[in-house]
This record gives structure tokens, sequence and C-alpha cells, in this order.
């Protein structure tokens, strides 16, 4: 008598399980951006102001050359973010969890502590490009805005909901458009973009390499790596019917077929937009004999007597709206790597009291932005610094991502497919590259 239940309760499970595959689909109507999350929000935040400058840069130096770089990025980043995500989605942790686990406590501390340093650094040359920004277009008290900026940004993190946060992020993604519009203003010989863009242009002059490095460093970055692999995993977390795919193999086909879309959109939405920096300030700065921009905000401010009011007012507004979504993950992903490194409860679903130190680690990181731009410290040797430190961390944390993608003890059945491990292998050779460019012109 007492089997009976257990047959039928099992039976019953096994009923549901065929039912749910066996059924007909209902058709589909989720619009594409609520298809769309981690890689999307990942690959626009890689648009940064800083990350603003060095395409305008590019484009001012060198013309249309630099538009091959962008083509060739985007199969490299596009992957090594995929292996990130999926790594989060798999296991149920960051990379940063995942490093914990199976490697020494000592390299996982190192590589959390420059990746802090670094974003920090990122973090207050951002908010400082804002608050520059807004400065050109109204005037005003740019420390004020600084903080401003700052403390806006962390309300939004700390207190809104995940459902609602994610939400907003999104659609801050999309005022990056604003530079397809300015490109679009502006007079381009577009043959000669799409031919350049095919044909890539080498030069071995220091110059035109420390830049192509300076692109690949600004686009291939570890916190992104961080970030989307964390989202992956909250977002399975949040989701009740959902689990880490080594413990739930059946909805891997779903998971990693969105994974794929949501990356190779972001990614590519990333580099379209990187790309269309880069055409617009060849158009204008380049077209014009300036050569040498510094900052994002000296691009805007470059463009208004070539360009016109609206063409530099839609620069500079771009500047602060990817601000608003660059600066939040910048903090967040730190937040992520530490808290995940020391065991603590992480999670932008969590309530403030329930995660206090990973929402310290946010505040915290934000006050030291806040900080770098009141003490006089030049953006540009900042940014540098930067690049610096993310080169030292860039090349061993894609190896420890690929040696754990590949891994059966990590990833169980979802070790990389022959392609993608390829691919990735590619570009972590290409970014040791750079790196190794980086320091020999050092």
């Amino acid at each position: 008598m007492t089997r009976m239940p257990i047959r039928a309760r099992a039976h019953a499970v096994l009923a549901a399980r065929i039912a749910r595959y066996r059924a007909p689909r209902a058709p589909d109507h989720k619009s594409l951006l609520a298809r769309l999350g981690p890689g999307l929000i990942t690959g626009a935040s890689d648009d940064d102001p800083s990350g603003i400058a060095t395409y305008s840069q590019a484009g001012a130096a060198f013309g249309y050359a630099m538009c091959w770089v962008m083509l060739f990025c985007f199969p490299l980043m596009a992957a090594i973010q995929e292996i990130s995500a999926r790594i989060g989605r798999v296991t149920g942790h960051g990379i940063a969890g995942s490093i914990r686990m199976h490697y020494p406590r000592w390299l996982l501390y190192a590589i959390v502590a420059l990746l802090l340093v670094a974003n920090i650094i990122n973090l207050g040359a951002d908010l400082g490009a804002m608050a520059a920004a807004l400065k050109l277009m109204i005037g005003g008290p740019i420390h004020l805005y600084v903080v401003g900026f700052a403390v806006f940004c962390t309300w939004l993190e700390v207190f809104s909901s995940y459902e609602r946060y994610v939400a907003i992020l999104k659609w801050i993604s999309f005022v990056l458009l604003s530079y397809v519009a300015v490109a679009l203003v502006v007079h381009v010989p577009w043959g000669e973009v799409l031919y350049r863009t095919f044909v890539p242009n080498f030069s071995l002059s220091t110059d035109y390499v420390v830049t192509v490095v300076a692109v690949l460093g600004t686009t291939i970055t570890p916190y992104c790596f961080f970030w989307q692999s964390s989202e992956e995993a909250e977002e399975e977390q949040i989701d009740p019917a959902a689990h880490p795919l080594i413990e739930d193999p059946d909805e891997a086909p779903a998971q990693l077929s969105r994974i794929r879309f949501d990356t190779y959109v972001g990614m590519g939405y990333s580099n379209v937009i990187s790309l269309f920096i880069i055409v617009s300030t060849a158009a204008t700065l380049n077209a014009s004999g300036i050569t040498d921009i510094q900052t994002s905000a000296q691009a805007a401010e470059a463009l208004r007597p070539i360009a016109g009011v609206f063409t530099f007012a839609l620069f500079a507004a771009g500047i602060i709206g990817i601000g608003l979504l660059a600066v939040p993950v910048l903090a967040g992903s730190g937040a992520y790597a530490l808290g995940e490194a020391l065991g603590w409860t992480t999670g932008l679903d969590r309530k403030p009291l329930d995660a206090k130190g990973f929402y310290a680690t946010i505040a915290v990181s934000t006050l030291i932005g806040i900080g770098i731009n009141f003490i006089g410290l030049d953006p540009i040797k900042a940014l540098f610094w930067s690049a610096v430190i993310n080169g030292v961390v860039a090349v061993p944390l894609m190896v420890i991502i690929m040696l754990m993608a590949m891994r059966p003890d990590v990833m169980g059945r979802f070790v990389l497919p022959r392609p993608l491990w390829a691919m990735g292998w590619l570009c972590t050779a290409t970014m040791a590259v750079a790196v190794g460019i980086m320091f020999a012109t050092w």
C-alpha cells in the first residue's frame, strides 16, 4: 500500500515531463528586447565614455583605416563573452565563484584585487567624462555633476527591483543609437567605409599599432567577463523553475540557444556602435585636420564648430546616457567578483540588508570614483593605468576561463564545442599579443 503513492507520483512527474516536450508550443510573443538580457547590457556597457574616447581617437587619428578592427574584434569578443556566460549558466556561479571552487585562493584574490582597482579607476574616469559632457551642454559646476551622477547610479542599482533595474539598463543601451544618428547627419563616404571595413589596411607605425592595441583592450575587457557570467547565474537563481544546467541538462538546448542569441546580438550591437563612432569622428575631426583626441568630452567639443550644435549635442548626450549604464556595470562587476571570492551573499535581486558586503562594495567603489575627480588626477593617466591593469588581468584570466570551460568537473557534459573552443583560444592569443605590444611600447 505504501508503494502506490510513490509510484503514482513518479508516473505523474514523468507524464508532466513528457507533456512539456510533446505539447505544441504556444507562439513566442516575446519582443526582441524581452529576449535580450545580460549580453545586450554587457555589450552596451563596453561602449562606455572611456571607450568612446578610444574609438574617437582612432577615427580622428587614422580616419577610416581603423574600421576593419571592429569587424575583426566581433567574433573574438562574442566568443569569450559566450564562454563566460556559459560558465555562469551551467554552474550557477559567476567566474569568481567558479575560480574559488577550483583554483588556489591566492590566484583568485590577486585577479579580483586588480579587477577592482581597474574598475574603480575606469568608473571615476567615466563619471568625469559624463560631468564634462553635461557641462559642455548646459554649463555649471562639473564636480556637482560628478556627485549627482554617482548618487543617481548607486541609488538605482541598490534600491531598484532586479526586474525593473534590468529593464532600465536595456532601455538605456539604446542611447548609443545617437552615434548612428551622428554618422547619418554628417557627410560620410560610405563606399570607402565599406572597403576599409572588409579590406584591412595595416601599418607598422608605432602610433597605428598602439591604437589597434588600445581598441582591442577597450573592446575585450575583464569586467565584461565577470558581469555577464554573474548575471547569467543570478537570472537562474531568481527563477524558481530554472536550475544550473549541470543539475538539469534538459534546460540546456533552450538556455544555450538564448545565451548565444543574446551574446551575439549584444556584442554585434556594441561593435556596430563603435564602428559608427570611428566613422563619425573620421568624417568630421580627421577630415578637418583634428587628429589628437584624449577624452570623449574633447571629441564632443571638437565636433561643435565642425559639424554643428545638433551633432555636438547628440555626441555629448550619448556620453552621458551610456555612462548611466556603464558606471553601475563597473561597480556591480567588481562587487560580484569580490562577493563571490569571499563567499558573501551577492545579487542585485537581494535586499540591501541581505547582501551588505555586496552593496557596500558598490557604494565604496563609486565613492572612490567620485574622489578620483576631486584629487586632480589626470584622466588620461588614470585611463592609461586602468588599461595597464586590465592588460595584466585579462590574459591570465582568459586562460583560466578557457581551462575551466573545458573541465568536465566544472562544466559536466557542457564543455565547449570545438569551434567555440578554437575561437576562445584565438581571442586569448590575440589579447596576449596585444598586451605584449602594450608593454613593449610603454
